[in-house]
């Protein structure tokens, strides 16, 4: 994913909270789910490996979605 696909990506990977429900961590990805991990700020980077990290106990799995 370059620059500008993400810049304009459609898609976002969103980690749904399991006990707050309207609360989530969404980072842009491509079709298939690729985060570019080296495009994301240090802030929003820190935040989906912590949502990952945390899948099963904080968050839901992971679930693609059209950006609104």
């Amino acid at each position: 994913m370059n620059e500008s696909t993400f810049g304009n990506s459609t898609y976002e990977l969103r980690f749904h909270s399991l006990f707050q429900p309207g609360r989530a961590i969404a980072v842009p990805c491509d079709a298939a789910g690729q985060v570019p991990l080296d495009e994301l700020s240090e802030r929003l980077k820190a935040a989906y490996l912590g949502a990952r990290a945390l899948v099963g106990r904080e968050y839901a799995f992971p679930a693609i979605e059209r950006r609104h």
